[in-house]
């Protein structure tokens, strides 16, 4: 094996990203010393997002002070590679923030759109923003007011909206946002197909872990759809069953309504700005995986929008996992080539995670060591 790309996203409550691309580069080396190693940790769009981009591109954490969640002086952060930036939410708006003080109705945004307008100012034409982790409900209204987008009551005062005062939105100017972000590519990393509102929306799915009791739940839902109706009166825009709006407390929609920007897959914006097409030329192999591989994990999530890539240029695909789901054999027909559990021993998870790292090791040795076998009987 003359090069390979390592590429996984993390082992959630066990391993993170980067540090699997260590171990399995180690590995790789202890059997291949002469092989190319493309390392290139994959994040979700939440907390790690900025420090796998900078793992894997060359380029600058910029810190910066904002506000947070409740609107205290916080620093918040992100990355620079010329003129993209690439911004997480949870830099300024996650759910650790907050601790044991969760209240969805009253957090806010604000400091991530600091973030991104700051980036903006210092020349970002292209901004990556990660959508997840967060503790909010507030349809992203802090962070568009943040960039300028005024909101204004029925009394024509302008505030800035939240969770629990979305109801209260009567008029929304965006034309200082749009000056500010004329030139600028917004993209939102997304991989959730949640709408705004209603069963399967932001409040419904997402409150309760943020939160918000049943009562709060169904009062958060309804606000979300008062401010639907005035994205729809004074944008005369339809964004509510886009799938990805309900994403991180109908970030997904703000993003779309209020800064004129696009949801995308999150392995698919990463694997475009990271140019994994070019990098996987003359791959013996890619390695990827994730804590578990089952039937959700086919519907565009990293392992599947790596294998789609890697097939075509005929590169093989190794998934190594934590557990394999009894659905996940369709991933062969989407162009996996193997798919390999670090399981050593049957452990419930509280175990499992605790030796997770010497399970991993262990399996992606065995790994190298078949290849190394087959390559020297060749």
């Amino acid at each position: 094996m003359k090069k390979c790309i390592i590429m996984p996203d993390s082992f959630k409550g066990s391993l993170d990203s980067i540090e699997i691309c260590q171990l399995a580069t180690e590995k790789v080396h202890k059997f291949f010393p002469d092989c190319e190693v493309i390392s290139l940790p994959v994040a979700d769009g939440g907390e790690g997002t900025v420090d796998c981009f900078l793992h894997a591109m060359e380029g600058e954490r910029v810190t910066v002070p904002v506000h947070g969640p409740y609107m205290e002086e916080i620093e918040g952060f992100y990355g620079r590679f010329g003129d993209l930036a690439v911004v997480e939410m949870a830099a300024a708006a996650s759910l650790p923030m907050v601790g044991d003080n969760k209240n969805p109705a009253k957090t806010t945004t604000f400091g991530v759109g600091e973030i991104i307008k700051h980036a903006v100012e210092h020349g970002a034409k292209q901004v990556i923003l990660g959508l997840g982790g967060s503790c909010t409900n507030d349809g992203g209204c802090g962070c568009a007011a943040a960039l300028g987008v005024k909101f204004t009551d029925a009394q024509g005062k302008e505030f800035v909206p939240v969770g629990g005062t979305l109801d209260q939105v009567v008029g929304i100017d965006v034309s200082a946002a749009k000056e500010l972000l004329k030139d600028v590519e917004l993209t939102a990393m997304c991989d959730v197909e949640n709408p705004m509102y209603g069963p399967t929306g932001a409040a419904h799915i997402y409150g309760p872990q943020k939160g918000a009791d049943e009562a709060m739940v169904k009062d958060l839902d309804a606000k979300v759809m008062k401010l639907d109706e005035a994205i729809q009166k004074n944008l005369n825009l339809k964004v509510a069953d886009k799938p990805g709006s309900g994403a991180a407390g109908a970030f997904g929609a703000g993003v779309v309504a209020f800064l004129g920007g696009n949801l995308k897959s999150g392995i698919e914006t990463v694997l475009d700005i990271v140019e994994f097409d070019k990098k996987v030329v003359g791959a013996d192999a890619v390695f990827t995986g994730e804590g578990k591989i089952d039937g959700q994990s086919l519907r565009g999530k990293v392992v599947i929008g790596i294998s789609r890539r890697a097939m075509v240029q005929n590169v093989p695909v190794y998934a190594v996992v934590g557990d394999v789901g009894d659905d996940a054999t369709a991933a062969y027909d989407m162009g996996v080539t193997a798919i390999f559990s670090t399981n050593r021993v049957a452990v419930p998870f509280s175990i499992a995670k605790t030796r997770s790292k010497q399970d991993f090791q262990a399996a992606f040795e065995d790994i190298m060591r078949l290849m190394k076998t087959v390559e020297e009987r060749r």
